[in-house]
């Protein structure tokens, strides 16, 4: 691929890396149907069980490459919303992943930079790390970004960050629950790597309902629909090959089948 790296972090885990440090990490066309054929082959790639998404370089990614913007701005509709739909999907594969992934952010995350880190189910920043849902900036908006970033972070704060373009700092993107750790720039990759292990040490097919489960829980009035769900949902997966594996390991001691050695 010419605008990603896609490599072997640490068994089982593989790193998707945004490889055009000399934009920021923008993407463009080229990169969004990389990005959206990279995690379609590790998602079907059973050595798989957990992707890092990262930047090369200063920045984690400054969103949409300002010349892909202005191509669209002298396009027709219909080349536009061929466009946005590519993107729009590439965003949605990400975030219905059933392999848990993980964003690892150093400097700047702007616009779709935001979009990649909601996203993801962890994101993991770097103190000097900074965000802006900056679209309005340049007369457009976060169309195909707001749904996640509103899921990060609730409509309030995604309405008053979309309208601002403020940039926030990585202490008030934690507050917010953007990302969920954020470390020193020299201890990045560390806390990435413990988060790893604490990811597979979780059964992979647990993680694949748990992920499945969750988008379909509403946030509000758990209704009668919601708990029976949820019943039949343990129900089946306490009978897996897995669970018994789980708790078999437990009490024996010993570490579970899916753990890498």
């Amino acid at each position: 691929m010419e605008t990603l790296r896609i490599e072997v972090r640490r068994p089982g885990v593989a790193q998707v890396t945004m490889a055009r440090p000399a934009v920021f990490n923008a993407f463009d066309e080229a990169m969004i149907g990389e990005m959206d054929a990279a995690f379609a082959q590790l998602i079907g790639d059973d050595s798989v069980r957990i992707i890092v998404l990262a930047g090369e370089g200063k920045h984690f990614s400054a969103g949409a490459d300002l010349q892909w913007m202005q191509r669209a701005s002298t396009a027709s509709l219909e080349w536009n919303v061929a466009d946005a739909r590519r993107f729009a999907g590439m965003l949605a594969r990400i975030e219905a992943s059933p392999k848990p992934t993980v964003a690892r952010v150093q400097g700047a995350a702007l616009g779709g930079g935001f979009g990649l880190t909601a996203a993801c189910d962890i994101a993991i920043a770097s103190s000097s790390a900074s965000f802006s849902v900056s679209e309005a900036k340049f007369g457009i908006l976060p169309a195909v970004i707001g749904p996640y970033v509103i899921q990060a972070v609730g409509k309030r704060q995604a309405r008053r960050l979309a309208l601002s373009t403020e940039r926030i700092g990585a202490d008030e993107a934690l507050a917010l629950g953007l990302v969920q750790r954020v470390v020193a720039p020299e201890q990045l990759d560390a806390a990435v790597d413990e988060m790893l292990l604490q990811l597979l040490a979780g059964g992979p097919n647990a993680q694949r309902e748990i992920k499945t489960l969750f988008a379909q829980l509403p946030v509000g009035e758990i209704t009668p629909e919601t708990v029976e769900l949820t019943a039949q949902t343990i129900a089946r997966v306490r009978g897996t090959e897995e669970a018994r594996e789980g708790f078999a390991a437990f009490l024996g001691k010993r570490p579970a089948n899916w753990i890498p050695l």
